[in-house]
């Protein structure tokens, strides 16, 4: 079976259509705009508050907005027909994963602007945040394909944002606590170590470690899905 991308745009317009109708679902856009505006008052901003308003973004538009999308075609029973339309997997993920994409773009970008972040390599900053987006995807279809409703996505989302939202914080109680130094190996915390080697003059090559782990995560995270994915198809 051939890869169409006639059938991924008309899945991404359906998904549009259908985002715009559900306003709980489209107002949580504005949350991390709304920290975009509160940062920027501070006279200095460092890396790790331009991103913890990224990361937040990533969690809580990226994840949650994917989330909703998928749980919304299953409480409607509506992605019973996608399973077993002539749209393949990566035709149907591909499309409902562009409108979060592209929305998730938008935020961040919006966001950035606000709190007037510009860093040392652009280039760098965006292919991490672009390979980080892939994950949050991935985690959101997971989330979706184990949610039954919007309600209940809504919930499972909590723990999403507390960890790679705000799980920065928690870093200061790797010291007292050693079991949570696997928090220096999330995503999150990834972006934030290579922002701020960008910001110290370290090239391309210098950030590849960071690089690889979040790649490790999207592999993961993608695996997982698929897994979930497949099943769901047989258990339909």
């Amino acid at each position: 079976m051939t890869f169409s991308m006639k059938r991924v745009i008309a899945i991404f317009q359906k998904d549009m259509k259908d985002l715009y109708k559900n306003m709980y679902v489209s107002t949580t856009i504005l949350m991390p705009l709304i920290f975009a505006f509160f940062y920027s008052r501070m006279e200095n901003i460092t890396v790790e508050v331009h991103f913890l308003v990224i990361n937040l973004t990533l969690s809580l538009v990226t994840a949650f907005l994917q989330c909703s999308i998928i749980a919304e075609e299953k409480e409607k029973n509506t992605l019973r027909g996608l399973m077993l339309s002539p749209a393949t997997i990566p035709e149907i993920l591909g499309g409902k994963s562009l409108v979060t994409f592209i929305l998730s773009a938008i935020t961040i970008i919006l966001c950035t602007m606000i709190m007037g972040y510009e860093p040392a390599n652009i280039g760098i900053i965006v292919i991490a945040i672009v390979i980080s987006s892939l994950f949050y995807i991935a985690l959101g279809t997971l989330m979706g394909l184990v949610s039954r409703t919007v309600i209940e996505a809504s919930v499972l989302i909590l723990p999403v944002m507390f960890i790679f939202g705000f799980g920065s914080m928690f870093q200061a109680l790797v010291e007292e606590y050693p079991i949570l130094s696997v928090i220096d190996y999330l995503p999150n915390i990834q972006l934030i170590e290579l922002a701020n080697a960008v910001e110290a003059g370290s090239g391309f090559g210098d950030v590849l470690g960071n690089l690889g782990i979040i790649v490790a995560w999207v592999i993961a995270g993608i695996v997982a899905t698929v897994i979930v994915f497949k099943k769901r198809e047989l258990d339909e």
